[in-house]
């Protein structure tokens, strides 16, 4: 009897792995690889210098007025002075802000040049995954790429835990 039930369970349990099939990709290897990604690499190394270029003029500015504010100090009244450098710390927070700025923008319009890339990469993925039965593709870096949406459990917690979703809301 014992040696049907471990039978049994070893059948049961091959049959469980065997529906799911997982692969992996490395996405970013792939990217480097395609053709297109030369020229968005040349873009926003151009929008980069451009952002760049904006930040160098703000802090030659602020340089200049350092420098000066150095050399005539000891002529300045005390109004002055304060006036001074309130305008250089003025210049301090512009040039933080448009340091924050600038590497904001570039991460923006990097994600913009490659998001047709990526989604390029998506769709060959979602053909193979259909012709070849995989249920889940992690990226080397393990996240998760796709996931066969039969496996995907969310709806079952939320409904669960009590939380609406999507299906409930359109259904009332």
């Amino acid at each position: 009897m014992k040696i049907k039930f471990l039978i049994v369970t070893f059948v049961f349990t091959t049959i469980s792995f065997a529906q799911t099939k997982v692969g992996t990709i490395n996405t970013e290897y792939i990217l480097s690889k395609m053709p297109e990604f030369e020229e968005v690499q040349k873009k926003l190394e151009t929008y980069g210098k451009t952002l760049d270029t904006g930040l160098k003029e703000k802090f030659d500015e602020y340089q200049a007025k350092v420098k000066d504010y150095s050399e005539k100090e000891s002529t300045y009244t005390e109004a002055l002075k304060k006036l001074k450098q309130k305008d250089i710390r003025k210049l301090e927070e512009d040039i933080q802000k448009l340091r924050t700025n600038s590497s904001k923008l570039l991460q923006v319009r990097q994600d913009e040049l490659l998001r047709p890339l990526y989604n390029e990469i998506g769709k060959e993925v979602e053909k193979i995954v259909k012709a070849e039965g995989f249920t889940q593709i992690l990226n080397e870096n393990n996240s998760l790429i796709y996931i066969d949406p039969e496996f995907d459990i969310t709806l079952k917690v939320m409904k669960a835990l009590g939380i609406p979703t999507e299906e409930q809301t359109t259904k009332n």
